[in-house]
This record gives structure tokens, sequence and C-alpha cells, in this order.
């Protein structure tokens, strides 16, 4: 085992970076779509079932066939990176704008009252009162979403992509469980160490009331 670390440690070190800068990737242009188009659906609430529901179905593509079905496009096909962060933020979109969507809907509309009576307006309410009361509930949507991308970004070196994935499907091809847990446990270990970290913000900053 000693020897198979010094062979494979630095490789092991170099795709687990590359897995963190897809799943990282991913997770922020997630994010920086699926904050905002939560927020847009509480002030258009007649376009959040099938908003959401969209973002159902790309869930449930299954993620070989998520990145056959990109790999022909010819912008994202000319570098198996964009596919795999193009199909990573599919999956991620859906737990964080229901919970943003959920998260803001639920609010005491008292306290958006209280809100109106002091006078703020509808961009002052969303970032002191809304966003900061449902921080909680979006941090549980990029929890659950960067478990899944860190899980599903395994299968991104099926397309060339790169990450652990690569030790993975090494290991199954050769049928060596050394090369297959050496992609397998660093992955494993990211998404609980994710799992953890965004579980203890989103303890922080849950409300004393909830």
């Amino acid at each position: 085992m000693p020897g198979f670390f010094s062979q494979y440690g630095s490789t092991i070190a170099e795709l687990t970076l590359e897995h963190l800068w897809l799943t990282g990737a991913a997770m922020l242009c997630a994010t920086a779509i699926a904050v905002p188009a939560g927020v847009w659906l509480t002030r258009s609430p007649r376009w959040a079932k099938p908003v959401i529901a969209l973002a159902n179905i790309l869930q449930t593509i299954p993620s070989l066939a998520m990145f056959g079905f990109l790999l022909p496009l010819p912008w994202l096909g000319e570098r198996a990176a964009r596919i795999a962060i193009v199909a990573l933020t599919a999956y991620a979109l859906l737990p964080i704008l229901r919970n943003t969507y959920t998260g803001i809907r639920g609010i005491d509309p008292a306290v958006l009252e209280v809100a109106r009576a002091l006078g703020l307006t509808g961009t002052q309410r969303l970032f002191k009162v809304e966003l900061p009361l449902a921080t909680s509930f979006i941090l549980a949507g990029l929890r659950t979403a960067t478990v899944t991308c860190v899980g599903i970004a395994t299968i991104a070196a099926a397309v060339g992509a790169g990450g652990l994935g690569e030790l993975i499907f090494r290991g199954v091809a050769s049928v060596d469980n050394r090369l297959v847990l050496a992609g397998a446990i660093p992955a494993a270990l990211l998404a609980l160490a994710a799992d953890g970290g965004l579980g203890l913000l989103e303890r922080w900053f849950q409300p004393p009331s909830q």
C-alpha cells in the first residue's frame, strides 16, 4: 500500500483538485442562476410550478445520458470540462431554486408588512429582510446540490473531463480495486466535508425561532 501511494499520490492530488474545480465552477454557475430565479419566482408565482418542474426534469436525466446529450454540441464539445460544468450545473439547479423560492415564500407575512410600514422599498426588503431570513433554506439547497455535484462529477471522466472518476474508470477497466478506492474514497471525503461545512453554516444562519 505505501508503494501504491508513492506511485499514485501525486495523481490522486491532481485529480482531486480537478474534481474540486469542476464542482466549484458548476456550483458558482448554478447559484448565479438559481438564486435570482428563485427570487423572481416569488414575484411571479404563476411561473413557479412550470420552472421548478423543468428543473426537476433535468434532475431525473441519467448522468451518462446528460453528458452524451451535450457531447455533440459544437461549442461545448470542444472542451470536455465545459460539458461537465454545464451538466453539473443542470443537476445543481433544482435544490437551490426550490429552497430559495420556499425560503422566501415561507417568511411570515407580518414581517413583510412591518418592513413595508417602515418604508423599505422592494429591493431593500429583499436584501435586508427576505434573503437574510431565507439564508438557512438557501444554504440547505446549496448543501444538497454540492453533495450531488461531487458525486456526479465522477462521471465526468467518461467524457475526458478529468476528476477522481478517472481513477474509478481506470480501476474498473483494469479490475484493480485499489484504483477504484483511490478515486471513490477522496470523492466521498469531499462530499462529507462539503456536507459538514455547509451544514455548520446552515445552522449558524438559522433564525432562533426555527
